[in-house]
């Protein structure tokens, strides 16, 4: 098997990743090419690019690229549980339990959602054993019996991968942060989402409560600042070129203590 670059053949997958590697980290070091990957992402976003993709015929807002790496976390660390905190039109939640269903068989997730219409809960329930692993709350998720609920599901289980993709401004995102961080082990991944609104300009055609100055990315590095158990994995982000979430991968270094507090 041969290369096309500078280091000739390659002739074990070692050698290969090796040279993934340099590579992606020379690409997250060229900031030119990642202000043309910006610019394209902010233009077609009045196109709505991001409502695009689907899974199991369910939109998935989500770029493929985003996706992809998500399937990677989901694949190296197995969790027993994966928290999705707005889960929008149900897409993601069919991805992950699909992933699951080939890595864990006693995987569960969590989808979490102020308003799950019935035809929603019907659609993405029509999978078998898929949709069996899906288990639904609706609620704000910062409620007090949403976060019983989650506490009666999960117990002191560690194994827990969570996604935030819900109401955007600095000061929800960090109070998902610090709820939802508590679930999340050693090993496992915290990933916040649309950090990418600090690095747009407002978006005129799709208004919005959040924007520069006020948006996860802001509420993320607050919380990095208080919070040292978890850091960026800028080992897998420097693969990323398109992303809603860049610096949103946090990979879990400690376990914490468990307080389950709603009013953090």
């Amino acid at each position: 098997m041969k290369s096309h670059g500078r280091r000739g053949l390659i002739r074990t997958r070692e050698g290969f990743e090796r040279l993934r590697r340099h590579f992606a980290r020379e690409m997250a070091r060229d900031r030119r090419l990642h202000r043309k990957a910006l610019d394209l992402l902010v233009h077609a976003d009045h196109y709505h690019w991001i409502q695009q993709t689907t899974w199991l015929g369910e939109p998935v807002l989500q770029l493929p690229e985003d996706l992809f790496l998500l399937q990677e976390i989901i694949f190296k660390t197995r969790p027993k549980f994966i928290i999705e905190v707005g889960v929008a039109w149900g897409g993601s939640l069919l991805f992950y339990s699909t992933l699951l269903e080939a890595v864990r068989k006693d995987g569960r997730i969590i989808g979490i959602d102020v308003f799950v219409p019935p035809d929603l809960r019907r659609r993405v329930g029509a999978f078998g054993k898929i949709s069996q692993r899906i288990a639904w709350i609706e609620g704000s998720s910062m409620e007090e019996g949403v976060i019983r609920r989650m506490k009666r599901l999960l117990g002191n289980c560690r194994e827990v991968m969570v996604h935030l993709d819900s109401n955007h401004t600095h000061e929800h995102v960090l109070r998902e942060l610090r709820i939802y961080s508590q679930w999340v082990g050693k090993g496992y991944y915290l990933i916040c989402g649309d950090t990418v609104v600090e690095e747009i300009p407002p978006q005129r055609h799709r208004p919005r409560p959040w924007g520069p100055g006020n948006n996860p990315r802001t509420a993320l590095c607050q919380f990095l600042g208080e919070n040292h158990r978890f850091e960026v994995d800028h080992q897998l982000e420097n693969k990323l070129l398109f992303s809603c979430n860049p610096g949103g991968y946090l990979k879990c270094r400690r376990d914490g203590p468990l307080f389950f507090s709603w009013k953090s």
